[in-house]
């Protein structure tokens, strides 16, 4: 069975130029992702195409500057796009996510020159990037990793492994974090580096749970020599990149995985509006009539947590509480969502007939990804009381 058509949602939009904007990505969505979307994601394909469509149509730079072909949206409409496109198909909405991630470093502290050089191909050159932080023994404490780039004239050759890296093996270029220092945070510098550079290769893709036609791999990186002019920020600056990228991150993870749920609902309703049983639809019945109103109001609590985060980000305030509360809250949200969506399509819920097993299947990641939810937990106590003590 063919994916359902994505039910538009009635959004606040700032501006007649952000209804347009989202009135293409429907389009686009409507038409181009989700007709195809279960049959690609149970033959795990990824893609590539649509998003080459999405970076002609600028929506993949759209919250970085039009000087160097972004779209200069805010956040508030950019996540908005986000939950577009995850509502139609995860991979995709996930992957345009991952990409402003990985342009963050350059576009927010690179320098004038890097971003004149760099920052049009990655924005709207038919581009797509990948972020890598997490290695096999440093997934939440990033800070411990072990990938080494050692000075080498106007070069760094950079040496170790990445792990958990969506677009790993298909990516053009990679921000890459490694350390240049000493222990700890401060050791770390980020790094732009070409997906065909000499030394760079990537594991074969994880056999996922979910998410299938996403590509996430472990990335090796062998005496890769880049020169300093890929060096983005100072020297011992790239784990503070890192955590600014990610509270953005965290914001687009909320919208997908509102994206998600508004996706289970939207079949969970047209089934229950359409399956018959003791002579009526089963949209009739008390018990499934409060289950459906509990999951649309779960999905709506989400949408203005993350907008409200959107917000404080685009007056230029501090967000990361809020960016963590948000992913803490869709996430979990979504889970429950497409638990509840399976639960209303009885035994065709249990199948891959119809796509509810897979938004559950999906959702499950979002609770791990751009941190756990239970890291989550800890940046809202730390904001909240302060760090712990030892």
């Amino acid at each position: 069975m063919s994916d359902p058509a994505p039910q538009p949602v009635d959004r606040q939009l700032p501006t007649d130029e952000a209804r347009e904007l989202i009135s293409l990505v429907r389009d686009i969505a409507r038409h181009e992702i989700a007709p195809k979307a279960s049959v690609e994601e149970d033959a795990g394909r990824f893609p590539r195409e649509v998003f080459t469509l999405l970076s002609n149509s600028g929506l993949l730079g759209l919250p970085y500057d039009a000087e160097h072909g972004g779209g200069d949206q805010p956040y508030e409409v950019y996540l908005q796009v986000l939950e577009e496109l995850a509502t139609a198909r995860l991979t995709v909405g996930l992957g345009a996510s991952v990409h402003t991630l990985a342009s963050y470093a350059l576009a927010a502290h690179g320098s004038k020159e890097q971003r004149a050089e760099f920052l049009p191909g990655m924005l709207g050159g038919g581009q797509l990037g990948a972020y890598a932080l997490s290695e096999p023994s440093s997934g939440s404490d990033a800070a411990s990793l072990r990938t080494r780039a050692v000075r080498d004239g106007d070069d760094w050759v950079i040496t170790g492994t990445k792990a958990w890296i969506t677009h790993g093996g298909v990516a053009d270029f990679y921000t890459v974090m490694a350390r240049t220092g000493g222990e700890g945070a401060r050791g770390i510098t980020a790094f732009l580096v070409p997906g065909d550079a000499e030394g760079l290769t990537a594991a074969p893709p994880e056999k996922k749970m979910g998410l299938k036609g996403s590509p996430t791999a472990q990335l090796h990186l062998d005496g890769v020599r880049v020169p300093d002019a890929r060096r983005v920020g100072e020297e011992g600056q790239g784990f503070a990149i890192a955590l600014s990228a990610l509270d953005g991150g965290r914001l687009g993870i909320a919208a997908c995985a509102v994206g998600v749920a508004q996706a289970a609902l939207d079949q969970a309703v047209a089934y229950a509006s359409q399956r018959r049983q003791f002579g009526r639809p089963v949209a009739d019945f008390q018990g499934l009539r409060f289950l459906l109103a509990d999951m649309a109001t779960r999905i709506e609590a989400g949408r203005a947590l993350y907008l409200s985060a959107a917000r404080l980000r685009d007056a230029g305030r501090p967000f990361t509480k809020q960016a963590a509360m948000a992913k803490l809250h869709c996430t979990d949200a979504a889970m429950s969502v497409t638990v509840d969506a399976v639960q209303v399509l009885g035994g065709s819920g249990y199948t891959a007939d119809f796509p509810a097993e897979r938004y559950l299947r999906e959702a499950k990641v979002l609770q791990i990804v751009e941190g756990t939810n239970q890291i989550q937990r800890m940046v809202i106590a730390r904001q909240l009381v302060g760090p712990e003590t030892r």
